[in-house]
């Protein structure tokens, strides 16, 4: 391999549907792509049909992206590395990757979550797991569903990192006419709001599933931003984080479009479906109900006031109707829309 070619080689980990996309998006800007899969079949699909027809169906992927399920082959001259594995395995996929990730290496994540049972942040997993300084960690988040940027829709994100070269770097490999980047360096915030808004896309499913109408929908977002922008500020970020891209914008497409898991998920949830059952329905991960669980035990540690991530936990985990969570909402005592914990 020349150094010219080296120096436009980027690899994906893993090959779900956001993975898939951002595959797309790196070889739309002339990287060789290696995607990192665990099955074998997968990689055949994608190197041989070249779909990947689980995760997004009846696209045909570019010939500059290819698949391996081995990771040194993946991550050798590889000069990008963008993590896209779920909260719960990003810490499993980092500690394979590290033998082979070259100390110059970009890392980035576009993960949504909060790593289960730490309740750690996918930057702050990566640093340990690669045992790399936590400010070279970018991550990369916004209102960006899968299924439009694999047609180049338009799509605007934002990418953040506490070293804001690294966070240049990253701009620049993802940025082309249709993939709008932004910077940012309040990591803590983007992260947050990335993972926290997949709650109030949850909920948002459960409102249309049952009709309760526009309102509510509007009130839920509201205040679920409120949730978001408080737990937020508690952990360390920029409060003018959660009225940009990452905040509001990721917020209100996830919450309000049928490309969004989260939203299905909720919509099925409310007719009493079980959880287990709307899950195994989905068969992708939907990362909302595991950050769910994490909001609620964060809000405690900090003592933030989350009244619907609340009712979202005992909804998913102690069996609560969802008739009863509304009531318990619309019924709590009065107060100041400014207040602190409102």
């Amino acid at each position: 391999m020349s150094l010219s070619e080296a120096k436009r080689k980027a690899t994906v980990l893993v090959a779900g549907s956001w993975g898939t996309a951002l595959a797309f998006v790196l070889a739309s800007n002339q990287y060789d792509v290696v995607v990192w899969t665990r099955t074998e079949q997968q990689a055949k699909e994608i190197n041989v049909s070249h779909h990947n027809e689980k995760y997004l169906p009846n696209i045909t992927l570019p010939i500059n992206i290819r698949a391996t399920t081995s990771m040194e082959e993946a991550l050798t001259h590889s000069t990008l590395a963008l993590f896209v594995a779920p909260s719960s395995a990003m810490r499993s996929v980092a500690e394979l990757a590290k033998p082979y990730l070259a100390d110059d290496t970009i890392v980035i994540h576009a993960t949504k979550g909060f790593e289960p049972e730490k309740l750690k942040r996918m930057s702050v997993v990566l640093s340990e797991a690669l045992e790399r300084p936590l400010a070279d960690i970018a991550v990369l988040s916004g209102p960006s569903h899968a299924e439009e940027v694999i047609l180049k829709l338009p799509t605007t994100v934002v990418v953040a990192a506490e070293n804001i070269h690294i966070a240049e770097k990253a701009q620049e490999a993802l940025m082309n006419t249709a993939f709008r980047v932004y910077t940012n360096n309040d990591v803590i915030g983007i992260e947050v709001a990335g993972a926290l808004k997949n709650i109030i896309a949850l909920a948002a499913g459960i409102i249309n599933g049952l009709e309760l109408g526009d309102n509510a929908k509007a009130a839920l977002l509201t205040r679920g931003l409120a949730e978001i922008s408080r737990l937020g500020t508690a952990m360390g970020a920029n409060p003018l984080t959660f009225i940009g891209l990452a905040g509001v914008g990721d917020l209100v497409v996830t919450a309000t479009s049928q490309h969004s898991r989260n939203f299905r998920a909720g919509y099925m949830l409310a007719d009493g479906t079980p959880l287990s059952t709307v899950l195994e329905k989905m068969g992708m991960v939907v990362e909302g109900v595991k950050t769910t669980r994490a909001a609620h035990e964060l809000s405690q540690i900090h003592g933030i006031e989350m009244p619907i991530t609340n009712q979202l936990f005992d909804v998913l985990f102690n069996s609560k109707p969802i008739n009863k969570a509304v009531e318990v909402l619309m019924g709590r005592v009065r107060t100041n829309e400014m207040e602190p914990n409102s």
